[in-house]
């Protein structure tokens, strides 16, 4: 069931600013950040995960303020916490599977990415990890495959349509990790549509990064 079907309303033109944010915010607050601190440098770090918190903040105000909906209108508490916790772990383990068969045949090492952030303090880069499981969901799956679906069109476009943005976002590592992150936003996307339970999309982003970028630095310092 889509927001316009649980509803009844027709599509409030906040709903188009908060598209905006959901697929080109994240793209525009690296652009701007990265004009004043190119690489990864630690003010320059903090200037961008704020600056997308706020994307964030601003798209929760939309919902409620702006389009007066629930935020099971973007899939958060649809389902309890023991199914989206079993469903983020069944996440894990397909994105581990298919991450690993990408990463092999795209010869991909984390590339300039994975150099950057062994720069930063482990703190910083697991509340970077934090924030991409739930930024990224919120924007890319969540909110924008429930609006574009509201806008009229079918689930699978509304669903390709911000994949693509998603994994284009990710050219600034290399063509490799274009190709990762298609893969895995396809299969966060397909289990999006199939169970409409954004929780359980975050829970699994989080700890798939979690396991590429921070267990090895705690293994390594160990």
């Amino acid at each position: 069931m889509t927001p316009s079907s649980a509803t009844g309303s027709k599509t409030s033109p906040v709903t188009w600013v908060g598209l905006f944010i959901a697929l080109f915010g994240i793209l525009i607050v690296r652009w701007a950040v990265s004009l004043f601190y190119p690489g990864f440098s630690f003010t320059g770090t903090l200037w961008k995960e704020s600056l997308i918190w706020l994307c964030v903040i601003a798209l929760l105000f939309i919902i409620r303020r702006g389009e007066r909906l629930p935020f099971s209108s973007i899939g958060l508490g649809t389902s309890s916490w023991k199914k989206s916790i079993l469903w983020g772990g069944i996440l894990v383990v397909l994105c581990g599977i298919v991450g690993s068969v990408v990463a092999i045949l795209a010869h991909f090492k984390g590339g300039e990415m994975a150099a950057g952030l062994a720069k930063l303090p482990l703190w910083l880069v697991i509340l970077i990890v934090l924030r991409a499981g739930i930024a990224e969901e919120l924007f890319y799956r969540g909110y924008a495959i429930e609006r574009l679906q509201q806008l009229g069109l079918n689930r699978y476009c509304a669903g390709v349509i911000p994949l693509l943005i998603f994994g284009f976002a990710h050219g600034t590592n290399g063509w490799a990790n274009v190709i990762l992150a298609l893969a895995l936003g396809a299969v966060f996307t397909a289990v999006y549509l199939w169970r409409r339970d954004l929780v359980a999309n975050m829970i699994g982003h989080f700890t798939i990064d979690l396991i590429a970028t921070v267990l090895p630095r705690l293994f390594s310092h160990s």
